[in-house]
């Protein structure tokens, strides 16, 4: 957690100007390339820091260019609009000097209005009665190295999936997955720093489901497999050191190209967030 905090700690370099370092390489999911999710909760954190009483409610992002994990990022924030209600922020993430990330971000001031949330999706039992990781070892013997990897790397996020071997089997799972997750440890209570932990975590796992109905998997060495943009809406306040579930699918694909949805639900089963999220799943050359 101490790891996860510096990472979202960016230093203030000129006004409306951060930089944002990287984290170890054993947090690396492609060790070649930034993750995504941190340079959304990144942006989100410099956005974040030039506003006042004001909490973000969604972002709209499109990802240029693959990272660089080796240099830090530098995060220019655009003052576009700020109102009584709402305020506009326009992030861009730089390195080697070439824009490598966009970001918009809307911000609102709460006010009392209507209020409805899908319920929780049947049948998906409580984390308490998944086994934590540790304990998975017969259904984690029967992934591919790649991914059993994966799922019992060292993350800042604890991970319960429900259905830990179907998505890489690809047996008629539907295109759908069921996630649990919460940080390794507690969180102090500033809001924005739970808005950021939760955008780092949308983009796990996320563009994996995309691939389940096909019966591959993003660790397949013949696909080539990268987010293209990421939107992401926060409905109402939660806490990411409590269980989250994570619930995903994938309503198309085509020409190259995969849409992921996702609907995270805090545990008495209001939806807290929704995000979406098209990538690319190519066959490599």
């Amino acid at each position: 957690m101490d790891g996860f905090h510096r990472l979202l700690d960016l230093e203030p370099i000129e006004v409306n100007l951060f930089r944002g370092t990287n984290p170890p390489p054993e947090w690396l999911v492609i060790a070649k390339r930034v993750f995504g999710g941190q340079v959304l909760a990144q942006a989100l954190v410099a956005a974040q820091r030039t506003v006042e009483d004001i909490a973000a409610h969604s972002m709209h992002a499109y990802f240029i260019l693959a990272g660089d994990p080796q240099v830090p990022i530098v995060y220019e924030v655009e003052r576009v609009r700020d109102g009584r209600s709402f305020a506009t922020r326009r992030v861009v993430a730089v390195q080697h000097g070439r824009p490598i990330f966009i970001m918009s971000v809307s911000f609102h001031r709460g006010e009392p209005g209507f209020e409805h949330s899908f319920a929780l999706p049947e049948g998906v039992p409580a984390p308490e009665d998944i086994p934590p990781m540790a304990e998975r070892g017969a259904a984690l013997a029967r992934l591919p190295e790649r991914v059993r990897a994966y799922w019992t790397r060292v993350r800042p996020i604890e991970l319960r999936p429900v259905h830990l071997d179907r998505p890489p089997e690809g047996t008629g799972a539907g295109g759908r997955q069921y996630i649990w997750f919460r940080t390794v440890g507690p969180v102090p209570d500033v809001p924005e720093l739970h808005r950021a932990m939760l955008a780092y975590t949308s983009d796990m796992t996320l563009l994996e489901t995309t691939l389940i109905e096909h019966g591959t998997s993003v660790f397949n060495d013949e696909i080539l497999a990268a987010s293209l943009d990421h939107a992401l809406w926060l409905h109402r306040p939660f806490r990411i050191d409590d269980w989250l579930l994570y619930a995903q699918d994938s309503p198309a694909a085509g020409s190259g190209r995969g849409l992921a949805r996702g609907l995270i639900h805090d545990r008495a089963g209001r939806i807290v967030a929704s995000v979406a999220q098209e990538g690319l799943i190519r066959l490599a050359r």
